[in-house]
């Protein structure tokens, strides 16, 4: 991460509704502008149905009694003057009832929701993470890893309040709002249609913030996001803040972001508070007013006094209901902003896509490999070209070097190769076969792969290793080790093999990284070697022992090593020289000293260098 980076300033402000987001991310915001983006859940429920129906009918059940249980209270207020006491001991039996009903049926509910909510959203984070795992490197140069982070945990653990809680509470309020206007209506239609007279009043500020809103939760959610993006890539790269003296303009940066979301949050809170106070009074000034007529009525003998609290309980179920939906419809806002995002993930078009019905590779693959014109820019740098027009053959078992300054095309060739990205022209073939007529997994399965920079887990160094052949032995695993030349430093490990190396291997020295990555490449047993700077990072004693190692296994596979120290390919079978892009020359290292051209340069500087230095 540079400096430029780390300490670029923050906007001054967050963006207004509907503006671009950070990176981008909402320009299409103005989609959220409706709460059917919550019909992205219906795949995920669709398998759950059984658990959905009986959700549903608990809804239902508790919904109904509570609308019951007025009646009985009607029935006791009532009766306290014209029923015996007998009568009166059998209605408050039949209140009790009810009421335990009501509290097996809630009980049950939430039983059902909750557990309906939890696996839904453990649906949801599985299915994104395994669409972001098999995304091309393409994907992540427009979006960073932290913001999808954030969509993973933020924003289905939003999902997961609103299936759980939220959405069982709006439809429970939904049946107990219509129930209870149809039995006002039955109870008292003058008093009902005084009622239903505020109705639009209360209907007008929830469309009107409830738009605002929508769009706050979108902006509010991606300023979160942006947040846990800067974050993740701070932390990630700690040692190099740390090192040059810039946790200070860092830690700003992460303060005006999350700031801004802040501000974010608060607008979207203020909007929702302005409408829950406008709901709230609207629907209890209309209370007051209806009771009023009520209370007049039963003065005038027109209703009973049990009839006027019956009506007065549905009077405030219903304005209870109506309260409670319009909170929770900024719940469902926030919650259709993140639907969107979860579901703009996993509808997101990769540029690398694998065959509907891909080949299989002849043999397991023999590792014949070939570069037919190829062609490819990198998509953040359309202007310069990578790979301008490069052909080239390697037959089963060949050792071949790229060689060539930084940037000249030897990495890109390793990406081309495992399909990270696809070329613009020309063709790559395995064993014959072009690359986009297989499963990425089926060729990558033949390739083991030792990155300049390797990456190690958060695991022990025994699991690290085992990462390139999840059913090897212990024994498999540390033959692959001593192979590496790793034995001697893991069996001196506090727990040897069982080690916990660190998060990125924070334990262990650039070289000892290395050689565990190259041991995880020896234990794969893959008939293709990709050397990538696979040594850089050594001292001699090391290098020499992986040297022979590379050596003993090229002998039975086809391996390519890119290298910038020359004394590291003086063995392959042919060097192939890169420049701007293209190959400039190709023959064996002896040849190309001969030829005096770039290679016998770059050869003549390291070897003096390394005479001098000696």
């Amino acid at each position: 991460m540079s400096s430029d980076q780390i300490s670029a300033p923050a906007p001054s402000a967050p963006p207004a509704a509907g503006a671009p987001a950070p990176h981008g991310a909402s320009e299409e915001r103005e989609r959220s502008k409706k709460i059917s983006s919550l019909r992205g859940l219906v795949p995920f429920l669709a398998p759950h149905k059984l658990m959905l129906a009986g959700s549903i009918a608990a809804l239902v059940l508790t919904a109904v009694v509570s609308l019951t249980l007025p009646l009985a209270v009607r029935r006791v207020v009532d009766g306290f003057e014209t029923e015996s006491t007998e009568v009166l001991d059998q209605y408050f039996l039949a209140a009790l009832a009810i009421a335990g009903l009501l509290a097996i049926g809630t009980g049950l509910r939430y039983y059902l929701v909750t557990r309906l909510g939890e696996r839904v959203i453990a649906d949801i984070r599985k299915a994104v993470f395994d669409r972001m795992i098999g995304m091309s490197p393409a994907f992540y140069e427009r979006i960073m890893t932290g913001e999808v982070l954030s969509r993973i945990t933020t924003d289905t653990t939003l999902l997961l309040s609103v299936i759980s809680s939220s959405m069982s509470i709006a439809l429970r309020n939904l049946l107990i709002l219509i129930g209870g206007i149809g039995l006002m209506l039955w109870t008292s239609p003058k008093l009902a249609g005084a009622v239903l007279l505020i109705v639009p009043l209360v209907i007008v500020p929830i469309v009107v913030l409830g738009r605002r809103l929508r769009v706050l939760s979108r902006q509010n959610q991606d300023w979160i996001a942006e947040s846990s993006g800067n974050a993740s890539e701070a932390l990630l790269s700690a040692q190099t803040v740390q090192a040059f003296t810039h946790e200070i303009p860092t830690a700003k940066r992460f303060t005006d972001v999350t700031e801004l979301s802040f501000d974010s949050a608060k607008k979207r809170i203020a909007t929702r508070a302005v409408m829950t106070v406008i709901v709230i009074a609207l629907v209890f000034t209309g209370i007051v007013g209806v009771l009023w007529i009520g209370a007049r009525d039963v003065r005038a003998e027109v209703m009973s006094i049990g009839a006027l609290i019956q009506f007065l309980i549905y009077a405030i179920m219903v304005a209870g209901s109506v309260g409670a939906l319009s909170e929770i419809w900024g719940e469902l806002q926030r919650a259709s902003g993140a639907t969107e995002r979860l579901v703009e993930l996993l509808g997101t078009g990769d540029t690398v896509a694998d065959p509907v019905n891909g080949v299989a590779l002849p043999m397991g693959g023999r590792g014949a490999i070939a570069f037919d014109n190829v062609k490819f820019h990198y998509p953040t740098r359309p202007e310069t070209a990578a790979l301008d027009g490069v052909s080239f053959t390697i037959q089963p078992g060949e050792t071949v070097a790229l060689v060539g300054p930084s940037g000249a095309g030897k990495s890109t060739v390793f990406q081309l190769l495992l399909r990270f990205y696809d070329p613009e022209s020309g063709q790559i073939t395995m064993d014959g076969t072009p690359l986009p007529d297989m499963a990425r997994q089926t060729f990558r399965s033949a390739m083991a792969l030792v990155p300049q920079d390797p990456v190690i887990f958060a695991a022990s160094a025994r699991d690290n290793i085992r990462f390139g052949r999840p059913g090897a032995t212990d024994a498999d695993v540390e033959a692959a080790a001593k192979a590496a030349a790793a034995h001697d430093f893991i069996t001196a490990l506090p727990q040897g093999y069982d080690t916990y190396v660190g998060e990125r291997g924070m334990m262990l020295s650039g070289g000892q990284k290395q050689r565990i990555a190259i041991a995880r490449a020896i234990l794969r047993d893959a008939p293709i070697l990709l050397l990538d700077e696979a040594t850089s990072a050594l001292d001699a004693e090391s290098e020499r022992a992986v040297q022979d190692a590379v050596t003993r296994m090229s002998k039975t596979r086809t391996t390519l090593i890119v290298a910038h120290r020359l004394a590291t390919v003086k063995q392959a079978d042919r060097i192939l020289v890169f420049e701007d892009g293209k190959i400039v020359a190709e023959g064996t290292h002896d040849a190309l000293v001969a030829d005096g051209g770039l290679y016998a340069r770059l050869a003549r500087l390291q070897f003096t260098e390394g005479l001098a230095a000696e």
